[in-house]
């Protein structure tokens, strides 16, 4: 990379010697908050390199002037300046030279303190602050009837790294809260009824890892609420704080997996005291990930009861089918076992087996 940039430097100043510009080069195009920094500043033929130059920095709506001071004597009309970057300073960084005016030249930083370590906002900048949470489906199947299952999940970031307290305090921006509905919708009874729907609005802190010395990739932890939405002897609702690492690994030719337990204690379950005979405190998940066209994950639990389920969801991309310009996945799911409504969290139906579409993140 050192080896480009400089002849780069070395070109710009045989192709473009009448440029009136002044020419602002990185060699790495990376640096860390709080840490040095330098950078290379190129002359129009004949100027003078000053000892010190003024800067400006950019990140979103936000700027900061910052005096840089030379490292070296002019050589070639080209001189190396440095300076310590503002520890606030956190990913995508434009720089530019005040006066006399120069290009703009961008710097991926990277937090130096501990706590921006475990929020990894660096990682979690590229994700807009309203995204997807769990997979969104509409699957129709039939075993004993005709019945549909959809979801719905989203996912909102409470702080923006950009502005406000977000930028004063990076940690805050590792707060979102989330909401993911899911129903049951029965398609051959009297008026087509939903049988069961799931409110699950929660609040959590996320850890994404930012370095390789880590041996875990991310971390949720949170509160969660999830009700029914019903009164009296058809209420069902529990609130839960959970934990949830992710582990992820990556292969060349076997595709990607990932391992994301999610685990919790049960803070009030008053509507179902024995709700843990039949969902246990740990929500196992597995999935692959081809890579290119499938999907397959793995939900299970077992209850203290030993009694459990299995969900299986298997999605395959639609983007290159030749029956239309369909986005998404389409989706097949199976579900084995007790509890696939929280109405009927101590009850085990017949086997069902559906098909849709989904948006899986």
């Amino acid at each position: 990379m050192r080896i480009l940039a400089l002849t780069f430097l070395v070109f710009s100043q045989a192709v473009f010697p009448q440029s009136a510009d002044w020419l602002l080069v990185s060699e790495s195009g990376r640096a860390k908050a709080g840490a040095p920094f330098e950078l290379v500043l190129v002359a129009p033929q004949g100027a003078e390199l000053p000892d010190s130059i003024s800067v400006r920095l950019r990140r979103g709506a936000a700027e900061v002037d910052l005096t840089m001071r030379a490292l070296s004597p002019p050589a070639h009309g080209r001189r190396r300046y440095g300076a310590v970057l503002p520890p606030s300073a956190s990913g995508s960084v434009a720089i530019r030279v005040a006066d006399p005016p120069s290009n703009t030249v961008v710097l991926i930083v990277a937090r130096g303190d501990a706590v921006q370590k475990l929020t990894g906002t660096l990682e979690s900048e590229q994700e807009p602050p309203l995204s997807e949470n769990e997979p969104m489906y509409f699957v129709i199947g039939a075993s004993s009837h005709w019945s549909a299952r959809f979801q719905l999940s989203f996912k909102y970031r409470l702080f923006d790294a950009d502005a406000g307290y977000g930028r004063d305090q990076p940690w805050l921006t590792g707060f979102y809260f989330a909401y993911t509905q899911t129903s049951l919708w029965d398609l051959e009874g009297e008026s087509k009824p939903f049988f069961d729907t799931s409110y699950r609005p929660s609040l959590f802190w996320r850890w994404l890892r930012t370095d390789d010395r880590i041996w875990i990739d991310a971390l949720r932890l949170g509160l969660e609420h999830e009700s029914n939405g019903q009164a009296g002897e058809e209420s069902r609702s529990l609130n839960i704080a959970f934990i949830q690492p992710e582990w992820r690994w990556k292969t060349a030719s076997l595709g990607n997996y990932e391992f994301t337990p999610k685990a919790y204690a049960y803070l009030d379950k008053s509507d179902n005291p024995d709700i843990q005979e039949y969902r246990g405190y740990v929500d196992w998940r597995v999935r692959w990930d081809s890579g290119d066209n499938w999907i397959l994950t793995l939900l299970g639990r077992l209850g203290t009861a030993h009694k459990g389920s299995l969900q299986i969801d298997l999605a395959r991309r639609a983007r290159d089918l030749k029956f239309g310009a369909l986005s998404g996945y389409l989706y097949a799911q199976y579900f084995n076992g007790y509890g696939e409504s929280l109405r009927d969290y101590n009850m085990r139906h017949t086997a069902q087996l559906r098909f849709g579409l989904a948006i899986i993140p």
